[in-house]
């Protein structure tokens, strides 16, 4: 696709690439002949295609739409139906690269009821229905015959190329390998791999639940993809099953010769678990536990010595990379094959594939956080690597090929958090940069040197120079070690970037303020807390000497404010025709925030009182837009924009669309897309002239984010939601609001900046989630980039990946500093590849498989329905683990098995379904919806994750055992408990943490110690209603107590506001909605819905 054509998508039409700074691959931006974006040979997998609606059941998937026509990037008109949705018969020759829209195979609902919906399951991975064959994959489309299953190319070619400049040349000495001992084979070798170098796994059982086989048996027959292809036979989804599980057929033991596998095995069941009993005793109804769903202790993992901490960003490796043994030199990354072998065939089997029963564990929560997978590298690469907090991957084992990927049942894709604070940040300052002659891929820690003068790149493999420059190590103050300089030792590494990187001066930090005053701002109080919040912090905000300040503000004119260095006073100038907006004194509105400091500082004292008396009740919004947009149009700069009600004068306006009483319908709910394409196109225009747009929206009625949030999203802006925001009468939000503005006031800030992200040669980028323009296939377009923002991508494999062992990622995010630095700061992350299930399943990340998912979700919903992402969500955990079952376990067991890398993924799927963002049957108000999708599209994964599934501890018996101590405060560390009634007791105090709000549970017999130590009361009776700050007495209790909700609070940008709740108060039920394991009216328990999926895999 042209340029062109993704500016059209973006809304431009006019395929107008905005300039900013030279274009760093212009090779990259024009399509190749025969190449389509993001479509191979394979059809990209797709999790969030729509399966065909159950019937009314238990309330979980309520849906009414049918099969119909396919899908254009607009929807229709709301006076016309919506079209019918047909299963697809050609993939689409390329993939839209903005998150809004539709990914390829999406088919919107329909709005009519003459067509008999067939029985074909049209809503999972696949973009149709399909007929099965025996060993050839049913997705295929008209491209030629394709590989058969069971027949997986053998990458155990040998060595060649160059060494990667980590690997020791004296390993040379030793023997080669035999070239039969592939690290990632699925094929057979000619000959049992019995060597020195490759010793048999120790003790290993002849036959286990994975495909891997005991040298000297035979191997496993085939076990091509069942009846997973959807076909006419798989009925609807209906309610949970009641019976007891079906009985499985057990695989008759493998015998023959072995297979080359990078995973062993992992133990059988334990068969002295007890097994669930028959779910046909609760006919009916399900009690919240049932008997069966056993209160066996939690599953020792690599998890368990961890507390709730921020451990896994600091220390996120907790898994300790296994043994890694020399491989002998030769050629670069070709050559990891034998080595990766050999661990893995000398360690035992991988914790993350120890088979559970999700049906009989009942206590899978690790007493803290989750860290992420440890990518299955040699040492010394995975010592390189990128901080998973900063650069992650869905699957931490990429397959070889897509219909692997396919057949794995998991989305493939990346989750960033580019621009993060970090406590360490190497800084390179140097004239020449090195990077691929090819690609133009920045050097990392995994290219290749061939000698002290050329380097191999790890994206294309071409061979490049090494500058003279380079020669010499800054570190060291040595020359002649070009594989030592910080640039190949660091995966995130920063350059202050030549003036080749720029196309204009440096911008300055230009920060105007566009303020709501009308009748409804002024009541809610927020301008007396904006204006003092400026005051406090106009010394902090990031900046140089040039740095400008403006303001304006509205209702139903547009008030400008002439600050220019001489004035006794500020003066106001009001635009009354809002019609035709004009600047009445362009040069004086923005000044130089140093030379008229005590000008800024007058109008920041005189605002609120100028307005106090205000009786003036329109929002002329869009006008006041257009007003900052021609103020800031020649610089650049960050317009801030605080509102407090629906727009309703000139351009812009809108008007309600939320029917209060289908707020809890099991109905698809409406208008989640935008009421007008205005302020869309404003922040395509902010874009191109380098202004991001930053929403707070202050309200206690319906504003219409869906639409007004567009004017962030597409300019790389924030949005601040605060729902019944009123600085007396809600004191939380007010305190939440002032800690958000003091750090949305002081935080670090890039200006006119670009990403690109790259990947090796054979993947491709064919989806964007977060707030940006796409400018091209890979390029973000961020006027502005905040260290709170992330990003996801999707990706597919265009071109197998047999010639490979590893493959690298690299997103390069070029800023100008608020101090007029022009910057690029890199990072890379390492990947292997591997070409057979078990690998793939044991590198699965389900935390960030649960984020994907989430923003996949939130445009499913988007572009056709919710309850079609609902679905599809849904059977996102039904594919993942009916593909375990069928492709990687050999022997068959009742019960609903999985992966202990996966033993989470179902509940995380509830929670999502529950997730305020997705949930049905339940009030939720539209702005309150709407703002939970863009969180989850925006929030970096560790924040989102908090969103998603809260952590609930109890903290009325809090002690110091295991605390941590952190600048000299010790940190109590409760344990994470289930999110169920059952974990409560009225003796208790519980804190559940939401992310955006914590509630502190008191239970109605409380440890009297409790309220007296901690709350300052006397009983149970005397707590406040309105309670949302701790008093701070002098007790070791208070101390303690304060002291983890600090700490909790530290660990995130934004500031998550205290409900002190009892039986009584009106939060009680916020509090009790987020117990996900629970059944509700409207959704399943956790154990009817794992019961609901083991029936969906046994059909």
């Amino acid at each position: 696709m042209s340029t062109a054509g993704f500016n059209s998508q973006n809304g431009t039409g006019s395929g107008q690439v905005y300039a900013n700074g030279p274009s760093q691959n212009p090779a990259a931006l024009q399509q190749l002949p025969g190449v389509n974006y993001g479509m191979t040979h394979q059809p990209t997998y797709n999790p969030m295609q729509a399966k065909v609606p159950p019937p009314p059941g238990p309330g979980l998937y309520p849906s009414s739409y049918q099969p119909g026509h396919p899908l254009t990037s607009y929807s229709a008109p709301p006076s016309q139906p919506l079209l019918n949705r047909s299963p697809i018969a050609v993939p689409p020759s390329h993939t839209p690269p903005l998150s809004a829209s539709p990914s390829p195979g999406f088919r919107l609902p329909t709005a009519q009821a003459t067509h008999t919906p067939p029985p074909v399951s049209s809503s999972g991975y696949y973009p149709g229905p399909q007929q099965l064959q025996p060993m050839a994959p049913a997705w295929q489309y008209n491209t030629g015959p394709p590989p058969p299953m069971g027949t997986l190319t053998s990458i155990s070619t040998p060595p060649r190329g160059p060494v990667t400049n980590h690997v020791n040349p004296g390993a040379s000495l030793r023997a080669p390998p035999p070239p039969s001992s592939a690290a990632y084979s699925s094929a057979p070798p000619a000959h049992p791999p019995h060597s020195a170098s490759h010793p048999s796994g120790p003790g290993l059982p002849p036959t286990s639940l994975h495909a891997y086989t005991q040298p000297g048996s035979a191997p496993p027959p085939v076990n091509p993809m069942a009846s997973h292809t959807y076909q006419p036979g798989r009925t609807s989804y209906g309610p949970p099953p009641t019976g007891p599980p079906p009985a499985m057929k057990p695989t008759s033991p493998p015998t023959g010769p072995p297979i080359a596998n990078a995973t062993p095995p992992p133990p059988k069941v334990d068969a002295s678990l007890p097994q669930p009993g028959p779910p046909g005793r609760h006919l009916g109804h399900y009690p919240s536990l049932p008997p069966g769903y056993q209160n066996t202790s939690a599953p020792h993992s690599s998890a368990s010595a961890m507390h709730p901490t921020i451990q896994a960003a600091t220390q996120p490796y907790t898994q300790a990379p296994q043994q890694y043994q020399q491989p002998p030199v030769g050629p670069g990354p070709a050559q990891l094959s034998p080595s990766l072998a050999a661990m893995s065939l000398q360690s035992n089997t991988p914790e993350a594939l120890r088979v559970l029963n999700l049906l009989q564990e009942r206590n899978l929560l690790p007493p803290g956080p989750i860290p992420a997978p440890t990518p299955c590298l040699p040492q010394d690469l995975q010592r390189l690597n990128c901080n998973p907090e900063v650069f992650r991957s869905t699957l931490t084992s990429i397959p070889q090929t897509q219909s692997l990927l396919n057949k794995a049942k998991m989305p493939l894709g990346l989750l960033l958090h580019p621009f993060k604070d970090l406590s360490q940040l190497p800084v390179v300052t140097s004239s020449t940069i090195v990077r691929c002659r090819s690609c133009r891929t920045y050097i990392n820690p995994f290219v290749s040197f061939l000698d002290q003068r050329r380097w191999k790149c790890n994206l294309c493999y071409r061979v490049n120079d090494v500058p003279e420059e380079f020669m010499y190590n800054p570190v060291s103050r040595s020359y002649g070690e070009p594989h030592k300089r910080p640039e190949v030792q660091n995966a995130t590494i920063e350059f202050i970037a030549p003036s080749e990187y720029m196309l204009r001066p440096p911008q300055p930090a230009v920060y105007l303020f566009v303020l709501d005053v009308s009748h409804n701002a002024v009541e809610t109080g927020y301008l007396n807390v904006f204006c003092q919040s400026l005051q406090d912090n106009i010394n902090a905000l990031p900046g140089d000497s040039r740095t400008k300040v403006g303001f304006i503000t509205f209702d139903s004119t547009i008030h400008f404010y002439n600050l220019q260095e001489g004035l006794a006073q500020p003066q106001m100038l009001i635009v009354s025709d809002i019609e035709d907006i004009f600047l009445p004194t362009p040069d004086s509105l923005l000044v130089n925030l140093n030379e008229c400091k005590e000008l800024v500082q007058d109008l920041l004292k005189s605002l609120p009182s100028l307005f106090e008396k205000t009786m003036e009740t329109q929002s002329a919004l869009g006008p006041a837009l257009q007003a900052a947009f021609k103020l800031l149009s020649p610089t650049g700069g960050r317009m801030s924009v605080f509102q407090t009600q629906l727009p309703n004068l000139g351009v812009g306006a809108l008007q309600s669309r939320e029917d209060p009483n289908q707020r809890a319908s099991s109905k698809d709910v409406q208008h989640l897309s935008p009421a007008t394409d205005f302020y869309k196109k404003l922040a395509l225009d902010c874009s191109g002239q380098q202004v991001a747009v930053d929403l707070f929206l202050l309200s206690a009625r319906y504003c219409d984010l869906a639409s007004l949030g567009c004017i962030s999203r597409y300019s790389a802006g924030s949005v601040y939601y605060y729902p019944s925001y009123h600085h007396q009468h809600n004191p939380a939000q007010l305190e939440r609001f002032q800690k958000d503005l003091k750090r949305y006031l002081t935080r670090k800030i890039g200006f006119e900046a670009v990403m690109r992200i790259r990947c090796t040669k054979g993947l491709s980028i064919h989806t964007f989630h977060g707030n940006f323009f796409v400018r091209s296939t890979d390029l973000l377009s961020l006027p502005n980039v905040n260290p709170d923002a992330g990003f996801a991508v999707q990706m597919s494999i265009e071109e197998n990946l047999d010639d490979m062992q590893v493959v690298s990622f690299q997103a390069a995010l070029l800023y100008t500093s608020s101090k007029g630095e022009r910057r690029i700061r890199v990072h890379t992350l390492c990947l292997p590849v591997v070409n057979s299930l078990s690998d793939i399943f044991a590198g699965a990340d389900v935390q960030a498989i649960t984020g994907l998912l989430a923003c996949m979700a939130v445009d499913r919903s988007v572009t056709a329905s919710l309850s079609d992402a609902r679905d599809a969500m849904t059977n996102a955990a039904i594919d993942s683990l009916m593909s375990y079952r069928q492709s990687v376990l050999t022997i068959q067991q009742p019960g609903l098995l999985a992966p202990a890398c996966l033993r989470l993924f179902p509940l995380y799927i509830l929670a999502l379904l529950k997730q305020k963002a997705f949930r049905t049957g339940t009030s939720t108000r539209l702005d309150d919806r709407v703002f939970a999708m863009c969180q989850l599209k925006y929030q970096p994964l560790t924040y989102a994750m908090l969103m998603v599934h809260p952590a609930l501890y109890r903290v009325d018996d809090l002690n110091d055992e295991g605390a941590l101590n952190v600048n000299e405060r010790t940190i109590p560390q409760p344990r994470v408990l289930q999110l169920s009634v059952e974990k409560l007791s009225r003796e208790g105090a519980f804190l559940m943490d939401t992310g955006m709000v914590m509630y502190l549970w008191i239970g109605r017999n409380c440890n009297p110690n409790f309220l007296t130590q901690v709350l300052g009361v006397h009983s149970y009776a005397a707590v406040p209603d309105n309670l949302y700050q701790l008093p701070e007495l002098d007790t070791a209790e208070s101390q303690r107590t304060r002291a983890f909700i600090s700490w909790l609070r530290e660990q995130r940008p934004f500031f998550p506001s205290l409900h002190v709740i009892r039986d009584e108060s009106q939060l009680k039920a916020s509090f009790m909605q987020n117990m996900i394991e629970d059944r509700t009216e409207s959704a399943l328990s956790y154990y009817e819905f794992l019961l609901h999926i083991q029936q969906q895999i046994s059909k």
